[in-house]
C-alpha cells in the first residue's frame, strides 16, 4: 500500500507560488502583426461596400454637402425605388434623380440567362475535357495541356475582335445566343480545375465498370459526375459570379435592349444624367441590388469553395 501510494504522481498546479513573481508569457509581436495585417486587408475590402451602401442611402440633393460623413447624407430610400421602378420620372427628378428610367428586372432576367446558360455549358464540356486529360491515354496528350493551359496567358482583349467578326457574319449580333457562345465551351482553368481532382479519384470503380463492359461514356456519367459533385458545384459557382460580372463582352455584342445585361445598364443608367451629374445615389443602389445575389452565393458556399479549392491543388 506504501509503495503504492507513492508511485502515485502528484497533480501538477498551474496556480503561483506565494512570494514567486508570476511569469507573464511574451508577447508574440509575428502573431500580433499577422492579425493586424489581416484586421487592415478586411477593412479595405469592406469599405467600398459601407460607402456604397451609404451613398445609396443618401439624397443626391445632400451628397455633395455631406461628402465626408459616414452616416448617410439625409436618409432616404429613393434611390432604391428608382431602380426598382417603383417612381415616376417627376418623383425621381424632386428625390434628386435624373428621371431617366432603368429596366431593372429586365436586365436582371438577362443577366441570370446569360450566366446561367454559360456556366451550364462551360462546368459540362469542361469536365469532359478534364476527363479526357486525366484518364484517356493517347499520343501528345501532355503537350497539347501544356498548350492549352498556356492560353492563360493571352489577354481576353487579343480574342475580343476575332470573336466579334465571327459573331456579327454568323449573325447573332444582339442575341444571346452569340453573347454566350465565346464562354460556352471550356476554359483553361476549369479544366485544370477538374482535372486535378479526377487525378485524385480511385480508378477501382471504373476499371470493375470497364471489366462489366462499360464504355468510357457511361463511367463518366455514371460513376466520375456523381463523385465530382463538390467540385463541380464550386466550379459552377465560380463560372457564375465570372459571367455575371461580364462587362466588355455583352457590351459589343448586346447593345439591344432586349438582350441588355445588368452591368451594362448600369452603365448606360450611369450616362443618362439629364440634369448634368450622375445620379450616384441611384447608381450604387443598383450596384448593390445587382451584387446582391452573388454575395449569397458566395456566402452559402464560400466554404466549400476554399476546401475544393485546396483539395484540387494538392495533386
Amino acid at each position: 500500500m506504501t509503495t503504492s501510494a507513492l508511485s502515485r504522481k502528484k497533480p501538477v498546479s498551474n496556480a503561483p507560488v506565494p512570494g514567486e513573481p508570476v511569469r507573464r508569457k511574451p508577447v508574440n509581436w509575428r502573431r500580433v502583426g499577422a492579425w493586424t495585417l489581416v484586421a487592415v486587408a478586411v477593412a479595405v475590402t469592406v469599405a467600398p461596400f459601407l460607402w456604397m451602401l451609404r451613398t445609396a442611402l443618401s439624397s443626391n440633393h445632400s451628397l455633395a454637402a455631406n461628402a465626408g460623413n459616414l452616416l448617410p447624407a439625409d436618409f432616404s430610400l429613393g434611390a432604391f425605388k428608382r431602380v426598382l421602378g417603383l417612381q415616376s420620372p417627376e418623383e425621381a427628378i424632386a428625390d434628386g434623380g435624373s428621371g431617366a428610367a432603368i429596366n431593372f428586372w429586365l436586365y436582371l432576367r438577362n443577366s441570370i440567362i446569360f450566366a446561367s446558360v454559360t456556366t451550364a455549358g462551360q462546368v459540362f464540356f469542361s469536365a469532359m475535357a478534364a476527363y479526357a486529360f486525366s484518364r484517356l491515354r493517347w499520343p501528345g496528350r501532355n503537350v497539347v495541356f501544356a498548350l492549352f493551359l498556356a492560353t492563360m496567358m493571352v489577354p481576353p482583349i487579343f480574342t475580343a475582335l476575332p470573336n466579334f467578326l465571327m459573331i456579327k457574319n454568323l449573325g447573332l449580333l444582339n442575341t444571346f445566343a452569340g453573347m454566350a457562345l465565346p464562354f460556352l465551351f471550356m476554359t483553361p482553368f476549369a479544366i485544370f480545375f477538374l482535372r486535378q481532382f479526377f487525378l485524385s479519384m480511385s480508378r477501382e470503380v471504373e476499371e470493375a465498370a470497364m471489366l462489366d463492359g462499360a464504355k468510357h461514356l457511361r463511367i463518366f456519367f455514371q460513376i466520375v459526375l456523381p463523385n465530382a459533385a463538390a467540385p463541380l458545384a464550386t466550379l459552377a459557382l465560380l463560372t457564375f459570379i465570372g459571367q455575371w460580372n461580364e462587362y466588355f463582352w455583352p457590351l459589343l455584342v448586346g447593345q439591344d435592349e432586349s438582350v441588355r445585361v445588368l452591368t451594362v445598364g448600369l452603365g448606360v443608367f450611369k450616362s443618362q444624367s439629364p440634369q448634368g451629374a450622375p445620379d450616384w445615389s441611384g447608381l450604387m443602389a443598383a450596384t448593390l441590388v445587382a451584387a446582391l445575389p452573388v454575395l449569397l452565393l458566395f456566402i452559402a458556399f464560400g466554404k466549400r469553395v476554399v476546401n475544393s479549392i485546396g483539395f484540387s491543388g494538392i495533386k
